[in-house]
Protein backbone atom coordinates (compact mmCIF):
# COMPACT_ATOMS: atom_id res chain seq x y z
CA UNK A 1 0.00 0.00 0.00
CA UNK A 2 1.59 3.08 -0.87
CA UNK A 3 1.05 5.99 1.28
CA UNK A 4 -1.25 8.95 0.49
CA UNK A 5 0.77 11.63 1.91
CA UNK A 6 3.35 12.39 4.36
CA UNK A 7 1.63 12.41 7.33
CA UNK A 8 -0.44 9.83 6.44
CA UNK A 9 2.53 7.45 5.85
CA UNK A 10 4.33 8.51 9.27
CA UNK A 11 1.21 7.42 11.41
CA UNK A 12 1.17 4.46 9.66
CA UNK A 13 4.66 3.83 10.18
CA UNK A 14 4.60 4.30 13.70
CA UNK A 15 1.65 1.97 14.29
CA UNK A 16 3.77 -0.51 12.60
CA UNK A 17 7.05 0.24 15.06
CA UNK A 18 4.72 0.23 18.05
CA UNK A 19 3.63 -3.09 17.53
CA UNK A 20 6.66 -4.91 16.45
CA UNK A 21 8.84 -6.61 18.87
CA UNK A 22 12.00 -7.02 16.15
CA UNK A 23 12.65 -4.04 13.64
CA UNK A 24 15.49 -4.51 11.26
CA UNK A 25 16.28 -2.00 9.01
CA UNK A 26 17.99 -2.06 6.00
CA UNK A 27 19.79 1.31 4.41
CA UNK A 28 20.96 1.96 1.19
CA UNK A 29 22.08 5.25 -0.17
CA UNK A 30 18.99 7.53 0.23
CA UNK A 31 19.76 7.59 3.91
CA UNK A 32 22.76 9.30 3.28
CA UNK A 33 22.29 12.56 0.55
CA UNK A 34 20.83 14.74 3.28
CA UNK A 35 24.10 14.22 4.49
CA UNK A 36 26.17 15.01 1.65
CA UNK A 37 27.14 11.90 0.60
CA UNK A 38 25.83 11.70 -3.41
CA UNK A 39 24.18 7.96 -4.26
CA UNK A 40 25.70 6.47 -7.29
CA UNK A 41 23.09 6.01 -9.80
CA UNK A 42 20.48 8.87 -9.83
CA UNK A 43 21.13 12.27 -12.20
CA UNK A 44 24.32 13.81 -11.09
CA UNK A 45 25.73 10.26 -8.75
CA UNK A 46 28.80 9.29 -8.89
CA UNK A 47 28.91 6.24 -11.19
CA UNK A 48 27.24 9.29 -14.14
CA UNK A 49 30.74 10.89 -13.68
CA UNK A 50 32.64 7.99 -13.44
CA UNK A 51 32.48 3.88 -14.23
CA UNK A 52 33.42 1.38 -11.70
CA UNK A 53 36.17 0.16 -11.58
CA UNK A 54 35.59 -3.92 -10.87
CA UNK A 55 38.15 -5.83 -8.91
CA UNK A 56 39.77 -7.77 -11.18
CA UNK A 57 40.67 -4.97 -12.88
CA UNK A 58 42.03 -3.48 -9.46
CA UNK A 59 43.78 -6.90 -8.82
CA UNK A 60 45.48 -6.63 -12.75
CA UNK A 61 46.19 -3.10 -13.33
CA UNK A 62 48.24 -0.88 -11.35
CA UNK A 63 47.11 2.13 -13.28
CA UNK A 64 43.42 1.10 -12.44
CA UNK A 65 44.73 0.95 -8.78
CA UNK A 66 46.39 4.22 -8.95
CA UNK A 67 42.99 5.83 -10.57
CA UNK A 68 41.00 4.10 -7.66
CA UNK A 69 42.58 5.98 -5.02
CA UNK A 70 42.75 9.55 -6.65
CA UNK A 71 38.99 8.64 -6.81
CA UNK A 72 38.80 8.00 -3.00
CA UNK A 73 40.95 10.62 -1.71
CA UNK A 74 39.34 13.17 -4.34
CA UNK A 75 35.86 12.79 -2.16
CA UNK A 76 37.54 12.42 1.93
CA UNK A 77 36.43 16.07 2.62
CA UNK A 78 32.96 14.91 1.59
CA UNK A 79 32.82 11.89 3.71
CA UNK A 80 35.01 13.90 6.22
CA UNK A 81 32.54 16.28 6.65
CA UNK A 82 29.36 13.89 6.66
CA UNK A 83 27.18 13.36 9.99
CA UNK A 84 24.35 11.11 10.83
CA UNK A 85 21.08 13.14 9.23
CA UNK A 86 17.49 12.63 10.44
CA UNK A 87 17.79 8.88 8.84
CA UNK A 88 20.49 7.75 11.12
CA UNK A 89 19.29 9.32 14.66
CA UNK A 90 15.76 7.77 14.18
CA UNK A 91 17.27 3.70 13.27
CA UNK A 92 19.81 4.91 16.53
CA UNK A 93 17.21 5.54 18.31
CA UNK A 94 15.05 2.50 17.64
CA UNK A 95 18.21 0.38 18.48
CA UNK A 96 18.89 2.46 21.65
CA UNK A 97 14.69 1.85 22.51
CA UNK A 98 15.77 -2.20 22.18
CA UNK A 99 13.76 -2.42 19.19
CA UNK A 100 16.47 -2.92 16.71
CA UNK A 101 18.76 -5.62 17.19
CA UNK A 102 20.84 -4.45 14.49
CA UNK A 103 21.07 -3.04 10.77
CA UNK A 104 21.88 -4.37 7.43
CA UNK A 105 23.07 -1.33 5.06
CA UNK A 106 24.54 -1.23 1.55
CA UNK A 107 26.26 1.84 2.72
CA UNK A 108 29.74 2.40 3.09
CA UNK A 109 30.15 5.85 5.02
CA UNK A 110 30.30 4.60 8.81
CA UNK A 111 27.36 7.01 9.98
CA UNK A 112 25.38 3.72 11.23
CA UNK A 113 28.23 3.73 13.93
CA UNK A 114 28.91 7.47 13.96
CA UNK A 115 24.86 7.28 15.18
CA UNK A 116 25.30 5.16 17.57
CA UNK A 117 25.48 1.61 16.70
CA UNK A 118 27.76 -0.69 18.18
CA UNK A 119 30.29 -1.94 15.83
CA UNK A 120 29.37 -5.27 15.88
CA UNK A 121 25.64 -4.27 15.07
CA UNK A 122 26.03 -2.39 11.70
CA UNK A 123 26.27 -5.58 9.31
CA UNK A 124 28.03 -3.99 6.06
CA UNK A 125 27.47 -5.90 2.98
CA UNK A 126 29.43 -3.50 0.88
CA UNK A 127 31.41 -2.74 3.23
CA UNK A 128 33.44 0.42 4.80
CA UNK A 129 35.62 3.19 2.67
CA UNK A 130 36.74 5.12 6.03
CA UNK A 131 39.67 2.48 6.31
CA UNK A 132 41.73 -0.13 3.94
CA UNK A 133 43.05 -3.61 4.04
CA UNK A 134 45.11 -5.87 1.82
CA UNK A 135 43.17 -8.22 -0.41
CA UNK A 136 45.79 -10.59 0.15
CA UNK A 137 46.03 -10.95 4.13
CA UNK A 138 43.41 -8.32 4.94
CA UNK A 139 45.23 -7.14 7.31
CA UNK A 140 43.95 -3.68 8.16
CA UNK A 141 45.42 0.04 7.20
CA UNK A 142 44.02 3.24 7.90
CA UNK A 143 43.83 6.21 5.40
CA UNK A 144 46.05 8.21 6.21
CA UNK A 145 49.46 5.43 5.59
CA UNK A 146 47.78 4.99 2.32
CA UNK A 147 47.81 9.05 1.51
CA UNK A 148 51.15 9.63 2.34
CA UNK A 149 52.33 6.87 0.48
CA UNK A 150 50.28 6.94 -2.54
CA UNK A 151 51.62 10.60 -2.31
CA UNK A 152 55.49 9.41 -2.20
CA UNK A 153 55.10 8.90 -6.47
CA UNK A 154 51.33 8.27 -7.06
CA UNK A 155 51.27 4.81 -6.95
CA UNK A 156 48.93 2.75 -5.07
CA UNK A 157 50.86 1.01 -1.71
CA UNK A 158 50.89 -2.79 -1.57
CA UNK A 159 50.88 -4.68 2.05
CA UNK A 160 53.73 -3.82 3.98
CA UNK A 161 53.50 -7.74 5.26
CA UNK A 162 52.05 -10.04 1.52
CA UNK A 163 53.02 -7.52 -0.70
CA UNK A 164 49.29 -7.52 -2.03
CA UNK A 165 47.41 -4.38 -3.21
CA UNK A 166 45.71 -2.55 -0.03
CA UNK A 167 42.62 -1.63 -1.51
CA UNK A 168 39.62 0.51 0.69
CA UNK A 169 37.79 -2.08 2.98
CA UNK A 170 34.65 -2.15 0.00
CA UNK A 171 33.44 -4.27 -2.02
CA UNK A 172 33.92 -3.65 -5.92
CA UNK A 173 31.89 -5.10 -8.67
CA UNK A 174 33.49 -8.78 -9.01
CA UNK A 175 34.53 -9.04 -5.55
CA UNK A 176 33.22 -11.84 -3.38
CA UNK A 177 30.63 -10.58 -1.01
CA UNK A 178 31.58 -10.87 2.91
CA UNK A 179 30.03 -14.58 3.85
CA UNK A 180 29.82 -13.48 7.28
CA UNK A 181 27.81 -10.27 7.17
CA UNK A 182 25.76 -12.07 4.56
CA UNK A 183 25.28 -15.18 7.16
CA UNK A 184 24.66 -12.11 9.49
CA UNK A 185 21.55 -10.22 7.65
CA UNK A 186 20.21 -13.62 6.54
CA UNK A 187 19.47 -14.31 10.09
CA UNK A 188 18.12 -10.90 10.61
CA UNK A 189 15.79 -11.02 7.76
CA UNK A 190 14.14 -14.36 8.43
CA UNK A 191 13.32 -13.68 12.36
CA UNK A 192 12.55 -9.84 12.44
CA UNK A 193 8.85 -8.99 12.38
CA UNK A 194 8.92 -5.86 10.88
CA UNK A 195 11.37 -4.91 7.89
CA UNK A 196 12.67 -1.34 7.11
CA UNK A 197 14.52 -1.14 3.75
CA UNK A 198 15.17 2.78 3.21
CA UNK A 199 16.46 4.72 0.64
CA UNK A 200 18.02 1.74 -1.75
CA UNK A 201 17.05 1.14 -5.51
CA UNK A 202 16.76 -2.53 -4.41
CA UNK A 203 18.51 -3.14 -7.76
CA UNK A 204 21.81 -4.62 -6.91
CA UNK A 205 21.89 -8.11 -5.45
CA UNK A 206 21.89 -10.11 -3.18
CA UNK A 207 21.74 -7.47 -1.34
CA UNK A 208 17.89 -6.87 -2.49
CA UNK A 209 16.97 -10.14 -1.57
CA UNK A 210 16.81 -9.13 2.06
CA UNK A 211 13.48 -7.42 2.08
CA UNK A 212 11.81 -10.49 0.20
CA UNK A 213 13.61 -13.18 2.08
CA UNK A 214 11.81 -11.40 5.28
CA UNK A 215 8.26 -10.82 3.79
CA UNK A 216 8.56 -14.45 3.10
CA UNK A 217 9.43 -15.39 6.74
CA UNK A 218 6.38 -13.50 7.35
CA UNK A 219 7.69 -10.33 8.22
CA UNK A 220 5.85 -6.76 7.67
CA UNK A 221 7.47 -4.93 4.52
CA UNK A 222 8.26 -1.26 4.73
CA UNK A 223 9.59 0.41 1.66
CA UNK A 224 10.92 4.18 1.97
CA UNK A 225 12.30 5.98 -0.90
CA UNK A 226 11.79 8.50 -3.11
CA UNK A 227 11.41 6.59 -6.40
CA UNK A 228 9.38 3.37 -7.12
CA UNK A 229 11.36 0.07 -6.67
CA UNK A 230 10.48 -3.29 -8.17
CA UNK A 231 9.72 -4.63 -4.66
CA UNK A 232 6.73 -2.10 -3.55
CA UNK A 233 4.02 -4.11 -4.76
CA UNK A 234 4.89 -6.60 -1.97
CA UNK A 235 5.03 -4.28 0.79
CA UNK A 236 2.60 -3.41 3.18
CA UNK A 237 4.02 0.05 3.36
CA UNK A 238 5.66 1.99 0.98
CA UNK A 239 6.40 6.04 1.60
CA UNK A 240 7.33 8.12 -1.49
CA UNK A 241 8.77 11.26 0.31
CA UNK A 242 12.17 12.48 2.15
CA UNK A 243 13.60 10.51 3.97
CA UNK A 244 14.87 12.74 6.79
CA UNK A 245 11.14 14.17 7.11
CA UNK A 246 9.91 10.92 7.17
CA UNK A 247 12.13 9.30 9.52
CA UNK A 248 12.81 12.74 11.89
CA UNK A 249 9.17 12.59 14.18
CA UNK A 250 11.12 8.88 15.62
CA UNK A 251 14.54 10.67 16.36
CA UNK A 252 15.01 10.47 20.10
CA UNK A 253 11.59 8.38 20.12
Amino acid sequence: MIAKDLRSGVEQLGNMIAEAACIVPFTGAGISTECGIPDFRSPGGLWTRNRPIAFDEFVASADARAEAWRRRFAMEATFAAAKPGRGHRALASLYKAGKTPAIITQNIDNLHQASGFRVDDVIELHGNTTYARCIGCGHAYDLPWVKARFDEDGNAPDCTICDEPVKTATISFGQAMPEDAMRRATELAQQCDLFLAIGSSLVVWPAAGFPLMAKNCGAKLVIINNEPTEQDDLADLVIRHDIGETLGPFVGN
